[in-house]
């Protein structure tokens, strides 16, 4: 057992996708516009990326703005699109110097041409980072990103035979970074809300009444701590189970 977290360190997760759900409530609760929330939000993130370094989870992926967040106000639509643009501005540079690299999951067609230059700048610049890979999901949708694989393959004529996961994996946004471990959503919902479908099959879900804002370093041990007392089958027999089922032969 690893002395400082109590964690069994070989089980640790590769890669957490978190769903920061719980802004808007947080805000509420405190009289406070919407806008307000996701800002709050935004600085936790700082504060969770710390915690991933610290903890040594090399991959984190986080729901930003899904496909379905333009529905939304048309003004908090364009706070959330100012507040990417600020995060670019202040925090890249330390991002950087830090290790991490960023990566963009979804379409980038619908952010105005300067943001969109923005995070197309902030993804080269950081390429070649290796401490954490920190993925945006930005007008993100798990159905949208299953479309666009389909149509690609169609596109590029590959024959029905050849056909497989793997190649499919290939197609999707998420190319070349490995699935899930553990998802995570704040704010005690129980849905997946159209968030990396393919990828997540097997992921071990973590649910927590925590509002995102209020998500820090010990809410993502609790996280940690409990996938590593799980037992991860993919559909087979379990380690134990099979080792009773030795033993009675």
């Amino acid at each position: 057992m690893d002395e400082l977290t109590g964690l069994i360190p070989e089980k640790k997760p590769n890669h957490i996708a978190i769903i920061m759900d719980g802004n808007g409530r947080w805000a509420k609760n405190r009289g406070l516009p919407r806008l307000s929330g996701h800002r709050a939000g935004t600085e936790n993130l700082r504060r969770t990326i710390r915690a991933f370094v610290e903890f040594g989870i090399p991959y984190l992926t986080i729901y930003a703005f899904s496909t379905e967040n333009w529905e939304r106000p048309s003004d908090e639509v364009e706070g959330l699109m100012h507040i990417l643009e600020e995060v670019l501005d202040s925090e890249l540079a330390e991002l950087h110097q830090e290790g991490v690299r960023l990566k963009h999951i979804g379409r980038l067609e619908r952010l105005e041409k300067g943001l969109r230059e923005k995070v197309q700048q902030s993804v080269e610049l950081t390429e070649n980072n290796k401490r954490l890979t920190l993925c945006i999901a930005w007008n993100y949708g798990g159905r949208d990103e299953i479309n666009c694989a389909i149509k690609q393959i169609i596109k590029d004529g590959v024959s029905p035979d050849d056909v497989t996961d793997k190649l499919v994996s290939s197609y999707l946004f998420t190319a070349g970074i490995p699935d899930p471990d553990l998802i995570i959503r704040t704010s005690g919902e129980m849905r997946i809300s159209n968030f990396l479908i393919w990828q997540s099959s097997y992921a071990e879900w973590y649910v927590t009444p925590t509002l995102w804002p209020d998500f820090d370093r010990e809410e993502l041990l609790k996280a940690l701590i409990s996938y590593s007392n799980r037992d991860r089958r993919y559909g087979k027999i379990s380690v134990c189970g099979e080792d009773v089922e030795k033993n009675a032969q």
